[in-house]
């Protein structure tokens, strides 16, 4: 009898053995567009057009792991690699030179997820990526971020050695928080970051909040302009890195998004603080005076307020018309004004199928006081732009 229930009880094992469940998913996106753009910036100060094949117009193309395994009592292990690249040259896609050939550089996480929400480590985004759909980002996609997506980094900040939480869905509202470490031995500050975010979907309304804070590592003065926050999200830096462990960026997004039939209304609003950008500290490492308009980009603003309306209407199922207004408020330490840019942009995007479809846009940017960032490339000090592209999606 004894033998008998011992060989019940190792059958029972092993049955719940074969019942754990696991799989693993293969995803990506192909996304490129013929491109023109007036007045792109020449190296000999100079202005002219533009024809170019971008790759990522709307979403970076990309291809990606993710995998799930069934624990046992509701919990499951979970992972998510995910590679960008350039499918117009076949390179792999970096921000900037310190991660370009970094292979997992979009995301690389592992995690448990279960009742309790999903606690992921590894490189990942900030809430502000989730958030997105409810701004432009969900249609345009890149083609609205020079002019203030990449500086409020409203699609997000990768963020390097972090772990993250994220609540279930409650009653509507998911939250998040996420700490980054910066890794400097003696000082925990140094390249750290942390952010929380918050949306409510209540049928057809959708809200978000976000925050995001990165502190400087230490690493010195860069001549990289990108918009991208110093802290441990790179191992370059925006303008300044500063004493290690100083407050290098913060980042507010405010968003909005309701359904009325078959057009879908957006606006949101963010501020962005780069605490490091003061004419001091830039008069110090030998960028000189910020009173010329040369030195008035985004990346070197101490504070700027990002304004967007758009909307998204449903023509048919497979047809939408988008139209969409972004607004940038540039102010710098020691120039009197402020910057200001704005880009207004009209599309459409065709679903040929569930998984590929046809966009055409049209943008125009205009500055004033700030150098133009223009939609994909700078036209240094000239004040207008106007860029069109025409490009297919498929997804998998």
């Amino acid at each position: 009898m004894k033998k008998s229930l011992l060989a019940l009880a190792v059958l029972g094992a092993f049955a719940g053995a074969a019942h754990a469940q696991s799989s693993v998913t293969i995803y990506g996106i192909v996304d490129t567009g013929v491109v023109y753009q007036s007045k792109v910036a020449t190296s000999t100060g100079g202005t002219g057009s533009k024809f170019g094949l971008n790759s990522g117009v709307i979403q970076g193309s990309r291809i990606g792991f993710k995998g799930v395994e069934d624990l046992g009592g509701g919990l499951n292990a979970v992972f998510n690699l995910e590679v960008g690249f350039a499918n117009d040259t076949g390179a792999l896609q970096g921000s900037d030179a310190s991660t370009s050939s970094n292979l997992f550089r979009r995301k690389s996480v592992v995690g448990l997820q279960g009742g309790f929400g999903s606690v992921l480590l590894g490189r990942q985004t900030d809430f502000a990526d989730t958030i997105s759909s409810y701004t432009s980002v969900a249609d345009f996609g890149g083609w609205t971020g020079n002019v203030g997506h990449n500086l409020d980094r409203l699609e997000g900040t990768r963020t390097n050695n972090s772990i993250s939480y994220t609540t279930n869905n409650l009653s509507g509202f998911t939250g998040n928080l996420i700490y980054g470490f910066g890794e400097t031995a003696g000082q925990t500050s140094a390249g750290q970051a942390f952010g929380a975010g918050l949306k409510y979907d209540n049928g057809p309304l959708g809200l978000g909040l976000n925050y995001y804070q990165s502190k400087a590592n230490g690493t010195g003065y860069s001549a990289d302009t990108s918009l991208i926050p110093s802290s441990s999200t790179t191992a370059s830096v925006n303008t300044l890195s500063g004493s290690a462990g100083s407050t290098a960026y913060k980042g507010w997004n405010l968003v909005a998004s309701y359904q009325f039939g078959p057009a879908r209304v957006y606006g949101n609003w963010s501020r962005v603080k780069q605490d490091l950008n003061t004419q001091a500290n830039l008069s110090a490492v030998g960028v000189g005076s910020l009173d010329t308009v040369t030195n008035r980009t985004l990346a070197r603003a101490n504070k700027a307020d990002v304004y967007e309306i758009g909307t998204a209407y449903s023509l048919t199922p497979s047809l939408k018309l988008l139209g969409a207004v972004e607004h940038t408020r540039a102010q710098f330490d020691g120039v009197s004004g402020k910057g200001k840019l704005t880009q207004f942009n009209i599309g459409t995007d065709y679903w040929l199928s569930k998984r590929t479809d046809l966009y055409a846009f049209l943008a125009y940017t205009k500055a004033t006081d700030i150098v133009n960032t223009g939609v994909s490339d700078s036209t240094g000090n000239d004040g207008n732009q106007a860029a069109v592209a025409v490009g297919i999606r498929h997804k998998f």
